[in-house]
């Protein structure tokens, strides 16, 4: 189930995060607590099925409470076509889970991502950013769920 917002997302567990993109999905999880977020290698396929059995094999094996996804909006807080295939992603997921599902803006993540993983190689940024991403994207929403725990 896709929820509205973090009021009702479950309020301890491991998390899952999600970049999704066409061809490679990023992917980190948190530890039970919450206080840290790990990198997962990233997904690599353009088959949505696929991508989303992966997903399932994670949320499975990790024992994950929830997956927050990374939406894509644009600057000025519009869709995109991007935004219409992530949508059409997590609908498809929440089909397979009953693991409740949330949308965060992940404006900027992949750059903040990129930042924080220094200088690197132009070939570990390719093989590295989506899932750093993720990571971002995931920290955010942990962040925005102790506030709203808090309140």
């Amino acid at each position: 189930m896709i929820l509205p917002d973090f009021k009702v997302f479950n309020k301890d567990g491991r998390l899952l995060g999600v970049d999704w993109g066409a061809r490679r999905t990023g992917i980190a999880i948190s530890d039970e607590s919450r206080e840290f977020v790990f990198t997962r290698e990233p997904i690599f396929t353009e088959d949505a099925d696929g991508q989303v059995q992966q997903i399932l094999e994670l949320v499975e094996s990790e024992k994950v409470v929830g997956i927050v996804i990374g939406l894509p909006l644009r600057m000025d807080g519009s869709e995109s076509e991007t935004t219409v295939a992530v949508r059409a992603f997590a609908e498809r997921l929440s089909e397979k889970t009953d693991v409740p599902i949330m949308f965060i803006d992940e404006t900027l993540s992949s750059a903040t991502a990129q930042e924080q993983m220094g200088r690197v190689r132009r070939t570990e940024i390719k093989e590295k950013l989506d899932s750093n991403a993720a990571r971002v994207i995931l920290e955010n929403a942990i962040a925005i769920i102790a506030r709203v725990i808090s309140c």
